[in-house]
């Protein structure tokens, strides 16, 4: 009867362990982007990213990222917006002020599976210039993880949505003659992550 029961705890035990295993990922920044882009002057839009970052991903499996601990830092002095005055723009008070405030973190919330087959509802504590605000995004995950020539695991996602940036504190804008302002206060966010397995 004794070895019996040693037997059951122990099948409890595993059952137990293989519920609440988790597979971790790293991001592989050299093969994502942090992307955004905002409308200018009403007419024409104009995109960036940020270079340096890193994050961490810990999933219920290789193929299920429901409620998924997702963790992202960007250095927000590698903003690259391909013009180099414009850049040094973006990083002055009047939008990140990137001297008092260098990183952007963000931090989910809940990732809950979307109404159409691998999408993702996601949501997180998005923290910029000080602030901290909640944001609501979708992911669309690929078709299942891959290994590569040198035997990673990966995995990958598109990530997207909006935010507005005075809320944000980044309030800079100058009127037009046609009405409207130069720049939109609606900032489109479009990211690919690529996981690696840890």
């Amino acid at each position: 009867m004794k070895k019996l029961q040693h037997t059951l705890a122990a099948a409890l035990l595993l059952m137990a362990a293989a519920t609440t295993a988790q597979t971790n990922w790293k991001v592989d920044a050299s093969h994502s982007k942090l992307g955004f882009a905002v409308t200018h002057l009403m007419v024409s839009e104009t995109e960036g990213k940020f270079k340096v970052y890193e994050g961490t991903v810990s999933s219920k499996s290789e193929t299920d990222f429901t409620d998924a601990k997702i963790e992202f830092s960007v250095d927000v002095n590698s903003i690259n917006t391909d013009d180099e005055k414009r850049d040094g723009h973006l990083k002055s008070p009047d939008f990140f002020d990137a001297a008092n405030h260098p990183k952007m973190s963000f931090k989910a919330t809940s990732m809950k599976p979307g109404k159409i087959k691998g999408t993702y509802d996601l949501e997180g504590d998005l923290t910029m210039r000080g602030v901290t605000k909640k944001v609501k995004l979708t992911a669309i995950g690929a078709s299942k993880p891959v290994k590569d020539p040198w035997g990673n695991i990966k995995y990958a996602f598109k990530v997207s949505g909006k935010l507005n940036r005075i809320d944000y504190g980044l309030k800079w804008n100058a009127a037009i003659e046609a009405g409207g302002v130069v720049v939109s206060e609606e900032v489109k966010i479009d990211c690919t992550i690529e996981l690696t397995k840890a």
